[in-house]
């Protein structure tokens, strides 16, 4: 296999999972009949360009398919996000309704929606039908179309470049990540500006959040590596700032190469953070699976002691990490009687690989589990404060560590 960025040999193992499905393909009752379709879910990193990339399985259509089960606006903190995020990006870059904004994977319209309050016009490009069909109901207009090269050209050839080009957590999800950021360069206007959110590389190695891998992940990101793939595109990343979402993200400013704005110091700040924590060299990553191994088997023990104790055990978040680390860790209903999940499209499904039931989250109250390990442990303050577990259950996340919330 060769890197997905600059075509070099890939030689060095980064983190092997085993095999799994894909982690948003959950399953009716009906499927649970049929087979069940696994890939590897295996890890390398380029010590070339240091991107950190899966091994090439799965297809992005078999991944991202009409029915695929992800709302962004299920979670009210990544709601909140989205509309601090729009208020200071139209401001920053005075945008007006003379404007025009893309966003690139713009699932359910949590994000454009607040666009279009200001009155600032935009589109979403985003190729899963479900998703397409609920950012539509609410006035979203929807290109329904996986991004790059071709679509950014139809765009430009339409006269729809952009002022913004946003995307959240899509930079991870693309399988070819090179043709994916020259789409970028031809949909933006000159002048323009590119932001793309998604989970920092460095955060995974440090919070040890191996669960954050999944085959829809096809790459993780670093500056480092993000850099080198816009330089190739003809782009620059002229400013970065951090956020707590998904573990530890880092939002970009890109622009086209030539233009005049200065690249901040926060660019570089990071780039020697980056390689000050070792990212450019294979230390830091061969060392990560034994990290891995340990929070996996730290939960297993944890699952099997309270079994054997007679306490019943519930999960919250039928989240795609979730799935990943039940997978990995060979987690069945035998150890996790039932998953809550406010998103009514996960309901009365059941969790690739492991089967287990996904329910409301009022079934929390009806059967009462003594523990409830929230799987999502990103939003685990929200859940926290959305769920009661009056009759004396407890909060229990296994990511970063093994840990009791209450």
């Amino acid at each position: 296999m060769k890197c997905r960025h600059c075509q070099a040999e890939l030689e060095h193992v980064f983190l092997d999972l085993g095999y799994a499905p894909p982690s948003n393909a959950y399953l009716s009752k009906k499927a649970l009949q049929a087979p069940e379709t696994t890939f590897p879910l295996k890890l390398y990193v380029c010590n070339q360009c240091w991107l950190v990339q899966t091994e090439d399985y799965a297809q992005a259509d078999e991944l991202f398919s009409g029915d695929y089960a992800y709302f962004s606006s299920t979670s009210q903190s990544w709601l909140q996000h989205a509309s601090r995020y729009t208020e200071a990006i139209a401001k920053r870059l005075g945008l007006s309704k003379n404007s025009f904004v893309i966003e690139v994977a713009s699932n359910d319209g949590y994000l454009l929606k607040n666009f279009l309050a200001a009155g600032i016009p935009c589109l979403g490009v985003e190729p899963t039908d479900s998703t397409a069909d609920a950012a539509e109901k609410i006035g979203v207009p929807v290109l329904r179309e996986f991004f790059g090269v071709a679509t950014a050209t139809k765009l430009a050839d339409l006269g729809k470049c952009a002022d913004l080009i946003c995307g959240n957590n899509v930079y991870a999800h693309v399988p070819d990540i090179n043709d994916f950021t020259k789409g970028l360069r031809v949909a933006l206007k000159e002048g323009g500006t590119i932001n793309l959110e998604f989970p920092h590389l460095m955060r995974l190695l440090e919070k040890n959040q191996f669960d954050t891998v999944y085959h829809e992940h096809f790459s993780y990101l670093s500056l480092i590596a993000v850099s080198s793939i816009f330089a190739q595109a003809k782009l620059r990343v002229f400013d970065i700032e951090e956020f707590p979402t998904h573990g530890g993200s880092l939002r970009i400013y890109g622009c086209h190469e030539n233009d005049p704005r200065v690249t901040e110091s926060s660019v570089m700040e990071m780039l020697e953070r980056e390689a000050k924590f070792g990212l450019k060299s294979l230390p830091v990553y061969q060392s990560f699976q034994k990290k891995a191994d340990k929070v996996k088997n730290d939960f297993l023990v944890f699952l099997i002691e309270q079994k054997r104790v007679g306490k019943s055990i519930a999960a919250y978040g039928a989240a795609a990490k979730g799935n990943t680390l039940m997978n990995y860790a060979g987690i069945k209903h035998d150890l996790i009687d039932f998953v809550c999940d406010a998103a009514p499209s996960k309901q009365g499904k059941f969790m690739p690989g492991s089967h287990i039931p996904i329910l409301p989250p009022e079934e929390l109250t009806k059967r009462k589990p003594d523990w409830v390990i929230i799987l999502p442990w990103n939003i685990a303050d929200e859940v926290i404060r959305q769920q009661t577990l009056s009759w004396g259950g407890k909060f229990v996340i296994a990511v970063p560590e093994l840990k009791v919330l209450s």
